[in-house]
Parts: structure tokens; C-alpha cells; sequence
């Protein structure tokens, strides 16, 4: 019987990616284990290994292809003995199921069927029809996303009034934003309010036409979004849409710091490589910074912290992510137990992270998950900037140049090199005075910095 292949989800979160290379051909044998494929992800390409032998019969989805649907066919292998062209040609009906399964989760909920694709979505001005509600509704409840029943009751939409587009009927989230557009399927007002005056309609962003048309004609040249350029871009709506930021800002003097991590790594021991010798560590700025942080979300565990509608997620450890820039885009690869780490051991693991990051060879256990972020845009001359907490974080740390700054001390200017560092923190789970605590922690560390290394 021909064996299916189908697109791996190689993370939690991913909904497709790019066939990037074929590392077989049609007619080869493989077996369990072999690199068969790479994958990129909108963070990494990854290395896809067979789970089964066989002969490869037919490669379904050529190498180079973008925007391929997790569970969709890319290839049949022929069993042992079995006839390779039947093979080919018998296969690909495994891959059905996968796809009817999509829906389940709200991100996916917009991959319906085709035949549902197809079908515009309708509003209906007035009750739908007993058919049709009996469709839609499980018990006394729409059957529906709960995506669609938020952004429903945010905008005070009828969800019984909503004809769905998604498989047997459900509303999805095009469903509910077409009534919102259409300005039908208004929910009754509750019996006894006083009558009010409509709520203006949200606006609706420029279409691409429309942007294009603000621009001379042939004064641009449009590149295509990548699959790493829409998930920063998703991420950071949904972040600033459905989180509420507030921040607060500290300076920080360096000069102790500085003195102590050029005291550190001049005292670093020389190894020997193919390259010669050279220092076993190398502290930076960032490295400090970093352990700082992990510290002072151990000095004060309830800002260490994730938010969900059920539970306060209290973290056990600080897993903090730093932003690394790469072409395209960015990502946050993650210091595991950062407030038991060593300087030194921080350092040499976030140089590995970075190279690979750059490389987009990251695993996505490395940067998935975390329980912080830092971003530091110092070195470009930045003296301050307020970061977009990356979900399920509810902190980040923006981090600010170094300068030297005049200061007041014991009634005498002097001058410092001082750092200013602006804490993000979702408000649902960090209040005022705990995100100053928090930053107030990470100034200690940073002006008292021998305490890092005890």
C-alpha cells in the first residue's frame, strides 16, 4: 500500500512553510531516519527525517515551493515489493483527513475546505432559518470558533444571526468580520437600556490598491512578504491589540560594570582552536544584562510571570529571551535557567545561539517559550525606546546606549556612564509597583555588578 508523506509541523504554532530542497529523488530507497527534505519555517529550516522505508514512487510538491499547508501531501513512497508507478499513482488519499482536521484550532479556522472558500460569506439581516440555525448551533451556543465569539462580543454581533462558512456550518472569523463591515447581525440591546447613539464603525485599512496609488508608478518595486515577515507582523498586532502595555523607565550607571567585565576578561584563560588561541569567554554588555535580568525576576517572582484567562502562569525559573536580528526579520533565542548560569557560560551559550539564529538553525525549543525578553539596540546609538511584549511574556527589557551623562552626587556634578532601560509590562498580570520593583532589581544588579558573580 503507498505510504503518504505529508508537511511536518516542525513547531507548535506552524501553519506552513517552504519546501525548500528535495534531498532525494524519485527511484531512491530511504529508510527510517534518513534526511529526506528541508523545511523552512518562518524562524529556521529544518532537516524532515523518514518515518517509514520504502522507494520514493513520486515527489508531489517540488522543491522551491512556498506557503505549504501543514498535513499536505508532498510525496508517496512505495512500500517493500511493492510496485512503484502503481504506487504513484494510488496515492495521496491519506492526506484528506489532515486537512478536514485544520479547523480545529482558531488560527486555522480560515482553512476550510475549498468548496466552502468558494461560498462568499452571507449575513443575514433577520434570524436565520430553522435549517440553518440548527446547523450553527450546539445546544443553545453557535457553533462556532471562539475567535469568532470574541471578536463577536466585542463588536456586539449576533453570532445566531451569522451564516458560517466553515466546515457544517461553523462561523469563523471572516464570517464575523464581514457582518462587522456589513453592518448586519447586530446583537439586541439588553431589555431596559437606554438607547444610545451607534458606535462608529472601526476603520479598515488601505487596500493595497489603494496605498499603490499614492506612489508615481514605476517609483517602487514590490517585494513579497515572507513567511518570517507575517509572523512578526501577526505577532505584533495581536500583541498590542489584546495586551495592555505600560512602561517605566530607569537609568542605570555603568562604570562598575565596566570595570568589572574588563577585569573579567583579562583575566580569561586561552584555549587552543584551529584558529590558535584564543580566550575562553568574552563577556559583553548584553551578557551582563541578561543575567541581570534573570536575577532580578528571581528577586521578585510575582513579576515572573505569564497571563492566561484561567491561571497566572508563575514561572520556577527566568527563561530569558534576547532579540537577535537576522535578514528579514528578528528572533529570540533563549537563555534556559539564566539565573543559574555563569557569566561566562551565558556568553559563550548566547554566541552559539546567535550564529545559528543567523543561520536559521535554531530548533524551535530554543526559542519558543521563555518567560522575559531583552532587546538592546544600545550599540546602534539608541538612548531609549519602549519594546512590544512578545506573548506569553508579560515583561521585556528595552536597553538603551551607554553614555556618559552628567550627574548629581552629594551636591557635586560628576560625570557617569549611564544606561536608560524601559520595562514593558502587560498590566493583567504586573501592576505598577511590582514592575518597579522589578526594574528597580535589575538597576541594583546592574550598578552593584559583583553580586552577579556570587
Amino acid at each position: 500500500m503507498p505510504i503518504n508523506i505529508t508537511m511536518p509541523a516542525l513547531s507548535p504554532t506552524m501553519e506552513e512553510g517552504n519546501l525548500a530542497k528535495w534531498l532525494v529523488k524519485e527511484g531512491d530507497k530511504v529508510t527510517s531516519g534518513d534526511v529526506i527534505a528541508e523545511i523552512e519555517t518562518d524562524k529556521a529550516t529544518m532537516e524532515v527525517e523518514a518515518v517509514d522505508e520504502g522507494t520514493v514512487a513520486k515527489i508531489v510538491v517540488p522543491a522551491g515551493t512556498e506557503g505549504v499547508k501543514v498535513n499536505a501531501l508532498i510525496a508517496i513512497l512505495a512500500g517493500e515489493g511493492e510496485d512503484v508507478a502503481a504506487a504513484a499513482k494510488g496515492g495521496g488519499d491519506a492526506a484528506a483527513p489532515a486537512k478536514a482536521e485544520a479547523p480545529k484550532e482558531d488560527k486555522k479556522a480560515d482553512a476550510a475546505p475549498e468548496a466552502a472558500k468558494a461560498e462568499a460569506p452571507q449575513v443575514a439581516a433577520a434570524p436565520a432559518p430553522a435549517a440553518a440555525s440548527a446547523a450553527a448551533k450546539t445546544g443553545d451556543r453557535p457553533f462556532s470558533s471562539p475567535l469568532a465569539r470574541r471578536i463577536a462580543k466585542d463588536a456586539g454581533i449576533d453570532l445566531g444571526a451569522v451564516t458560517g462558512s466553515g466546515p457544517h456550518g461553523r462561523v469563523i472569523k471572516k464570517d464575523v468580520e464581514a457582518a462587522i463591515s456589513g453592518g448586519g447581525a447586530k446583537a439586541a440591546p439588553v431589555a431596559g437600556a437606554a438607547p444610545s447613539a451607534a458606535a462608529p464603525a472601526a476603520p479598515k485599512p488601505m487596500s493595497d490598491d489603494a496605498v499603490l496609488k499614492l506612489f508615481e508608478q514605476g517609483s517602487y518595486e514590490l517585494v513579497p512578504h515572507d513567511g518570517m515577515r507575517k509572523t512578526i507582523a501577526k505577532r505584533l498586532l495581536e500583541a498590542k491589540s489584546t495586551v495592555p502595555h505600560f512602561y517605566l523607565t530607569v537609568d542605570c550607571e555603568l562604570d562598575a560594570l565596566l570595570a568589572l567585565r574588563a577585569q573579567i576578561n583579562a583575566a580569561s584563560p586561552m584555549r587552543k582552536t584551529e584558529k590558535g588561541d584564543v580566550p575562553a569567554y568574552k563577556l559583553s554588555v548584553n551578557d551582563m544584562i541578561i543575567k541581570a535580568m534573570a536575577l532580578a525576576l528571581r528577586d521578585v517572582p510575582e513579576a515572573n510571570v505569564s497571563w492566561t484567562e484561567a491561571n497566572m502562569v508563575k514561572h520556577k525559573h527566568s527563561d530569558v529571551g534576547v532579540a537577535v536580528s537576522i535578514p528579514g526579520g528578528l528572533i529570540t533565542p533563549i537563555i534556559r535557567k539564566a539565573e543559574e548560569k555563569t557569566l561566562s557560560a551565558i556568553s559563550n551559550e548566547m554566541k552559539d545561539l546567535a550564529k545559528r539564529a543567523r543561520d536559521r538553525k535554531l530548533k524551535p525549543e530554543e526559542y519558543q517559550g521563555g518567560t522575559t525578553a531583552v532587546s538592546n539596540l544600545g550599540m546602534f546609538g539608541v538612548k531609549d525606546f519602549a519594546a512590544i511584549i512578545n506573548p506569553p511574556h508579560a515583561t521585556i527589557l528595552a536597553i538603551g546606549a551607554g553614555e556618559e551623562r552628567a550627574v548629581v552626587k552629594k551636591g557635586e556634578i560628576k560625570v557617569a556612564t549611564v544606561m536608560s532601560v524601559t520595562l514593558s509590562t502587560d498590566h493583567r498580570a504586573v501592576d505598577g509597583a511590582l514592575g518597579a520593583e522589578l526594574a528597580q532589581a535589575f538597576k541594583r544588579h546592574i550598578e552593584n555588578p559583583m553580586g552577579m558573580l556570587v
